[in-house]
């Protein structure tokens, strides 16, 4: 198997060492994707005066509609004053609407109104459109390896509600 940092063996190939200036590369790859992935919904954001904690909100509450304040505070990983604040805008916009939990009466369960289901449609769209050209121009191992890595690079609690969003989807 690996020996040594920054090794990693696989089905037989050769152990894989990245040099520091290989890994500088992949992190200003890595920002400057990010920042061309979030261009085109920050744009729409910005007509509505909303943020990237409002798309992350809107994102995460289609992924699991029905999702409570709290499951929403662990997955966006902020504080509950600053999740009040964006989700008090979206519900006053008409974006997201918050019903009382039927088992527990102290629980909040949102979901996406029509309007937000329209938003959500729009940001992730571009998104979307963005990722698909990149896949189809990089191919299907490529692609395999490039979640491999950002599931990696996950902190384990990250990772256990991404693993719980895919197998909602499965």
């Amino acid at each position: 198997m690996a020996d040594g940092p920054g090794a990693q063996g696989h089905g037989g190939e050769s152990l894989l060492y990245l040099t520091d200036e290989q890994l500088r590369q992949g992190i200003e790859a890595m920002y400057f994707a990010y920042r061309a992935f979030t261009a085109d919904p920050d744009r729409i954001l910005q007509g509505l005066d909303y943020g990237r904690a409002h798309h992350r909100a809107i994102h995460f509450i289609n992924c699991t509609p029905g999702t409570t304040v709290n499951n929403l505070l662990s997955i966006l990983g902020v504080t509950k004053q600053s999740l009040n604040r964006v989700l008090r805008t979206l519900i006053e916009d008409g974006m997201v609407e918050s019903r009382v939990g039927r088992a527990d009466k102290r629980e909040r369960h949102l979901y996406l109104t029509q309007d937000g289901a329209s938003l959500e449609y729009q940001l992730s769209e571009a998104q979307r459109a963005r990722m698909r050209a990149a896949y189809r121009q990089a191919g299907p191992e490529a692609v395999a390896g490039f979640r491999k890595v950002l599931e990696a690079m996950m902190d384990p609690e990250m990772h256990r509600h991404y693993s719980g969003l895919r197998e909602l989807r499965a």
